[in-house]
């Protein structure tokens, strides 16, 4: 699967060291080669709390059968 600039995209793997969970969506807001994405998460009033790089492997694309839903973000200490 190949990835563009402002593809929304679903996180595949809990990365708790940023608070991330398997299913938070994100935004891909650049590419590299190499399968490298730059992918932003945010909050449900539109605040950045990660922008982080991972592999084309750690997201999947949005589904139709997706549901969005809402969970608190907890900040790391």
């Amino acid at each position: 699967m190949s990835y563009h600039i402002l593809d929304t995209v679903v996180l595949d793997r809990d990365l708790p060291e940023r608070n991330l969970c398997r299913g938070d969506l994100g935004v891909v807001v650049q590419v590299y080669e190499s399968n490298g994405l730059e992918v932003e998460f945010v909050t449900a009033s539109g605040r950045t709390e990660a922008l982080i790089t991972l592999n084309v492997q750690d997201v999947r694309p949005v589904s139709d059968d997706d549901l969005v839903a809402v969970r608190p973000y907890r900040r790391s200490a």
